[in-house]
């Protein structure tokens, strides 16, 4: 058996440095393939019982931790979380993944995140889903419904083409009722005028869905949105944030958008309340209440902002949760 410890690694690390100055390098080094420099396409497929669904990679953002990213906790203590899950120090990295659902009768996207527009400025970090939708073979001419399960940019945005075109001409455009009708009151518009962040959802939702009425189908709690595609009520990120249960014969997953942003800090941490969220104590009992069913059934999860494939499941852990990734399957 090799007895691996810490004094032969650093004798071995002595070895390389030593080979280095005296010009016995190792092969590796003298390579003559020029490095890529890019990451390979972001999707990835499974299936719910007939459907065919694929996870689609529009990037990741990682920015200096906001003081008040955690509202109700020090910010020393969000930073340990941060640590604590191997987030570059004082920072914070947040995946987004729409999901693209083929039923055999429709092609349905849930989310549409950061669009491209934000590609080019954000150098790759986001904006990645239509080029990921072409690395997977689909052209977004033939996508029949965009599903939206809530308002924010990072969902929202990839409707729109950089010219301000529309990604996804031939699609229905279906939102949350209630959140249809918070983030386009004129009303909470200038209630918000005096917060940043809000001020700035409510102009981004006016901007993205100018001209747009006459697609979009406004849609409730409870009921089948798309074939075998379920709205689930899970307010407080947003009044009208919505989950999506898909299911096809005996399978099922459940999708989830923001009932928790980032999984490291608020499966970990479920009482924290986050600051993107309108109303963090609704938000913070959602997310108890939709883990705990999740659990309960040993359900397969999708999450928008988990690490990307984005799907696994949720176990309970005492008053906590944990996120166990699935197994990447070379098969469908």
């Amino acid at each position: 058996m090799t007895d691996l410890n810490r004094r032969h690694l650093l004798a071995g690390a002595a070895a390389m440095g030593a080979a280095a100055v005296t010009g016995l390098r190792p092969t590796v080094a003298n390579a003559a393939v020029p490095q890529a420099g890019t990451q390979a396409p972001g999707f990835y497929r499974y299936k719910v019982g007939s459907f065919e669904c694929t996870s689609i990679n529009d990037g990741a953002r990682t920015f200096p931790m906001p003081d008040k990213f955690v509202v109700n906790v020090p910010k020393e203590e969000a930073a340990a979380a941060g640590e604590a899950a191997y987030m570059p120090k004082g920072m914070v990295t947040v995946p987004f993944n729409p999901q693209l659902v083929n039923t055999g009768s429709k092609l349905v996207l849930i989310d549409t995140g950061n669009g491209v527009a934000n590609l080019e400025p954000s150098k790759g970090a986001v904006g990645r889903t239509l080029q990921n939708l072409q690395a997977a073979g689909v052209d977004p001419k033939n996508v029949d419904i965009v599903l939206l399960s809530h308002l924010h940019p990072d969902h929202t945005n990839g409707i729109r083409l950089a010219d301000g075109g529309l990604a996804f001409p031939n699609a229905e455009i279906m939102v949350p009722g209630k959140d249809w009708e918070f983030w386009t009151s004129e009303d909470n518009a200038a209630k918000a005028e005096s917060n940043p962040m809000m001020k700035n959802y409510f102009a981004n939702v006016k901007k993205t869905f100018a001209g747009l009425e006459s697609k979009v189908t406004k849609y409730e709690w409870g009921k089948e949105v798309a074939p075998g595609i379920t709205s689930i009520a899970t307010p407080g990120h947003t009044p009208g944030h919505t989950s999506f249960a898909v299911a096809s014969g005996d399978a099922k997953v459940l999708i989830q958008s923001d009932v928790t942003n980032i999984p490291e800090f608020f499966l970990r941490n479920p009482d924290w309340h986050v600051m993107f969220d309108t109303d963090p104590a609704l938000a913070q009992a959602t997310r108890h209440k939709f883990y705990d069913m999740a659990a309960a059934e040993k359900a397969t999860v999708i999450g928008f902002h988990f690490t990307f494939p984005s799907v696994g499941h949720v176990e309970k852990d005492g008053a906590k949760y944990r996120l166990i990734p699935s197994a990447w399957n070379p098969t469908i």
